[in-house]
């Protein structure tokens, strides 16, 4: 309940145009000048895409690689790069904000370009954008009618003042945004991904660049999204979890992700990927479990 309260508070204040509740957003003490910019200005994107204390929980998250000596500057800035890209996830609430944005940059004393995109998503898709308790049971009636898969157009136009206050409503909602079924699930997928990070540095120090890259499977919305995100978690449970863990004899694990996501088409059966998986796996039934630390 608590967290709904604050929603509806921080909801009024956003009408109201206030400020967020101050939250000190400095970059972790050990970090070099220029992955402490790199990462505040970060933090100062996800401000106007959420607010403070979800930039603070970046900052936080992304914090357990700075200054560890397995991860240069480099990778440490490609994993902030897409950890920022992936909180910043494009739900409705996302697609008004980004129209919003650019409307508000065209030039003064000029006439206003035309802005108006057209998205389409799924409907459940749409819903988990909403909080729980409206979701929840709004979902379980879509499925019921067998709806739960419709596809939703959406038009976010951004050239007239009907079309900018509407914007406006829809981006207000993102302060209901962290009570959302979509919220939740991607909060796993992160912690999941950086988990993944985390074991690969450890045992698979050869295969983190991959593990680190395969964060670009999983954007946009819509079924690409959806795509995405079921061939990214099947390539992790088939071969990244249990090759770290020492159950599968991978001794390329880098090639092994590379060669599912070639097959890692927009099926919805995943035939292509796992039928490479399996075959990923065959090559490695003769094989010892040590190879895989070899």
């Amino acid at each position: 309940m608590a967290g709904y309260i604050d929603a509806l508070r921080f909801t009024l204040a956003e009408m109201l145009g206030e400020n967020d509740r101050v939250v000190v957003l400095n970059a972790p003490a050990t970090a070099s000048p220029p992955i402490a910019q790199a990462l505040e200005d970060a933090a100062a994107r996800l401000v106007n895409y959420q607010g403070r204390r979800y930039a603070r929980l970046y900052l936080d998250r992304i914090s357990r690689f700075v200054g560890r000596r397995e991860v240069d500057d480099a990778m440490l800035l490609r994993i902030a790069e897409l950890l920022a890209m992936r909180m910043a996830y494009e739900d409705p609430i996302r697609i008004a904000q980004l129209t919003l944005q650019e409307a508000a940059s065209a030039p003064s004393g000029r006439a206003m370009p035309r802005i108006d995109r057209r998205c389409r998503f799924r409907i459940d898709e749409v819903v988990a954008a909403l909080p729980v308790v409206v979701a929840d049971p709004t979902l379980k009636v879509l499925d019921y009618l067998g709806w739960l898969h419709m596809p939703v157009k959406m038009r976010f136009n951004g050239s007239g003042w009907l079309g900018i206050r509407k914007l406006r409503i829809i981006s207000w909602l993102r302060r209901w945004r962290l009570l959302s079924i979509r919220y939740a699930n991607e909060r796993k997928w992160v912690e999941r991904w950086l988990h993944m990070i985390d074991r690969s540095l450890a045992v698979r120090p050869d295969a983190v660049t991959a593990v680190v890259e395969s964060a670009t499977m999983v954007r946009g919305y819509g079924d690409g999204y959806r795509y995405g995100m079921a061939n990214w978690t099947l390539i992790i449970d088939a071969l990244v979890k249990p090759a770290v863990n020492g159950t599968l004899p991978l001794p390329d694990l880098a090639q092994a992700i590379a060669e599912a996501r070639a097959a890692a088409l927009p099926d919805r059966k995943q035939t292509s990927l796992k039928r490479a998986i399996e075959a990923i796996r065959a090559r490695c039934d003769a094989m010892p479990i040590q190879a895989a630390a070899s």
